[in-house]
C-alpha cells in the first residue's frame, strides 16, 4: 500500500523523499477566447443572417408570392397587400383560387413564410445584442423584431383561416389585414432599429477609442 507523504516524513523524517508534482500548464492568454473574438464570430454570424435574410425576402415577396398570382387570376396574395385589405377583395380571391391553389399558399407560409420572419428576428436581435451596451435601450430596441416576428406569423395563419372559410367574417378579416399592415410597418421600423443601433455601436467604438500618442 502506498504510502502518503505525510506518512513517509513521520517514518524517516527530513529525509523522506516526497514525490514531486508537476502543475497543469498554464493557459495561453493569446488562445483563449477573447472579447475582441467572442465579437468578431458575432459579426459573422450576423452578416450571414443578413443575407439569409434578403435571400428569403426575394424568394417570399418577389418570387412565390408573385407566382402565385397565376393562381388568383392575377390578384395579389394578402401578404403582399401593403395597404391591407377587405371583405371584398377576399372573397374576389377566393372564388379565383382553387383548393389547390389555397394549399399552395399555405404551403408558403409554412416554409418561406415562417422562415424568414424567424431567421430576419434572430439576426436583428443580435445585430442590436452586439451594438447597443445600454440594457433599457437594447431592450427597447429588441422589441421590435419580437413584435414582428409574432405579428408574421400570426397573420400567416390568420390569412389561411380566412381563405378557407366559404363566408369569411368580418372580424377575422379584419385581423387578418390589420395583421398584414402592422407586419409591414414592424419590419419598416425594425430595419431602422438595426440601423440606429450599427451607428450606436460605431458611436461607442469611437468614444473608446485611444486618441494619438503625444510626444515629450
Amino acid at each position: 500500500m502506498a504510502k502518503t507523504p505525510a506518512q513517509r516524513i513521520k517514518k524517516h523524517g527530513s529525509k523522506a523523499v516526497v514525490p514531486q508534482h508537476s502543475l497543469p500548464p498554464v493557459i495561453n492568454p493569446t488562445t483563449a477566447r477573447s472579447p475582441q473574438k467572442a465579437q468578431s464570430n458575432s459579426r459573422l454570424i450576423v452578416i450571414a443572417g443578413v443575407v439569409a435574410s434578403l435571400f428569403l425576402f426575394w424568394y417570399l415577396h418577389l418570387l412565390a408570392l408573385d407566382q402565385m398570382t397565376q393562381l388568383s387570376a392575377g390578384l395579389a396574395m394578402p401578404d403582399s397587400l401593403v395597404g391591407g385589405f377587405d371583405a371584398s377583395y377576399v372573397g374576389q380571391l377566393h372564388a379565383a383560387m382553387d383548393d389547390d391553389a389555397r394549399g399552395q399558399l399555405n404551403y408558403v407560409h409554412k416554409t418561406a413564410g415562417t422562415l424568414f420572419p424567424l431567421i430576419f428576428g434572430f439576426t436583428w436581435l443580435l445585430l442590436i445584442g452586439t451594438n447597443v451596451a445600454r440594457k433599457s435601450l437594447r431592450w427597447a430596441l429588441w422589441a421590435v423584431p419580437l413584435l414582428f416576428v409574432v405579428v408574421r406569423l400570426w397573420g400567416n395563419v390568420t390569412i389561411d383561416s380566412v381563405l378557407a372559410s366559404e363566408t369569411a367574417d368580418a372580424g377575422q378579416v379584419a385581423l387578418a389585414s390589420g395583421l398584414t399592415v402592422a407586419g409591414w410597418v414592424l419590419f419598416v421600423v425594425s430595419l431602422l432599429a438595426g440601423a440606429a443601433a450599427v451607428f450606436l455601436g460605431k458611436k461607442s467604438a469611437e468614444a473608446v477609442k485611444p486618441g494619438p500618442r503625444q510626444e515629450p
